[in-house]
């Protein structure tokens, strides 16, 4: 059985590699090259003044061995280190359509890995629940690449819940240098007002790193069905309840909380100039990936 287990796994490890790896190389390396800058800009070479250059850059030592002005060119330094930041909370696995929030994420988070690889970039990865189960140190190449996907598909959580604050706060103390970090997240962590929980960690974070966070969902967690009386129970805390779906003002109340939820949400991200997409378990992730990249 555990054979079984694990030829499967190999084998959808290796159905996301060909999918996400050709998407990166087709569509997305280009995209991700314009939308994501390097950390500065590096020498490149020495030539002679033309009208117009920054007389700042111009190398005094060159221009006087030659007799003759000339300036340095300096290139964009493309090399970065991406971080992705993996919600492993047991409400990732939930799915009513074509796949759960678990398996979109690993196909994102293997397009924007390969993506990374394609630019010369380190890739590492931070999985959290409630608290950091796992750190994978930025590292490039491609069997590094395939142990992250096996991890998002495999990694069970050994605590229950989603805490964002304590992800992004090891993301501050563990990259002491400013990289690329993608948060990987259905965003569920409010208090009882609907709040996010998660603001202060994130205003530190956003100060030292560039943080993006793509939020994943199933488009029945924003609204219930009419199905009658049905138990209601929250994978992550355990607790269930009986809840009447056939009550209309039932409905419109919870669609009214997740609304809130989501506004509340935006704008604490825009506060921070935190760039975001919202992508649907039964949506085309690459359109949406193409208008976040678009938008930087």
């Amino acid at each position: 059985m555990a054979n079984e287990t694990t030829q499967d796994l190999l084998k959808k490890v290796r159905k996301i590699e060909i999918k996400t790896r050709a998407l990166s190389h087709q569509i997305f390396a280009g995209e991700y090259h314009s939308a994501f800058k390097g950390k500065g800009m590096a020498f490149s070479e020495v030539r002679e003044y033309q009208y117009g250059d920054d007389v700042r850059n111009m190398d005094w030592n060159v221009t006087a061995r030659l007799h003759s002005p000339y300036v340095k060119v300096f290139e964009e330094e493309r090399e970065m280190t991406v971080v992705l930041l993996v919600d492993i909370s047991r409400s990732r696995l939930f799915g009513t359509v074509s796949m759960n929030k678990r398996d979109l994420i690993a196909e994102i988070a293997a397009v924007l890995s390969f993506s990374a690889i394609i630019n010369n970039d380190k890739v590492g990865a931070i999985f959290f629940s409630d608290r950091v189960e796992k750190f994978i140190p930025p590292k490039k190449g491609r069997s590094h690449l395939l142990h992250i996907i096996r991890e998002i598909i495999e990694l069970q959580p050994e605590h229950d819940g989603t805490d964002l604050g304590e992800a992004l706060r090891y993301l501050t103390n563990a990259l002491k240098k400013k990289c690329t970090a993608f948060v990987l997240s259905d965003l569920l962590d409010v208090d009882d007002e609907g709040q996010p929980r998660y603001e202060d960690a994130l205003k530190v974070a956003a100060n030292r790193h560039d943080i993006s966070f793509i939020e994943v969902h199933d488009p029945r967690e924003r609204t219930l069905p009419d199905v009658g009386l049905i138990n209601v129970k929250d994978s992550e805390s355990g607790e269930s309840a009986w809840v009447d779906t056939s009550s209309k003002k039932m409905r419109q109340a919870y669609e009214k909380w997740f609304d809130d939820v989501q506004k509340a949400t935006g704008k604490m991200l825009m506060r921070y100039k935190i760039d975001s997409v919202s992508i649907a378990t039964d949506q085309d992730y690459v359109k949406g990936l193409m208008t976040f990249f678009h938008k930087r």
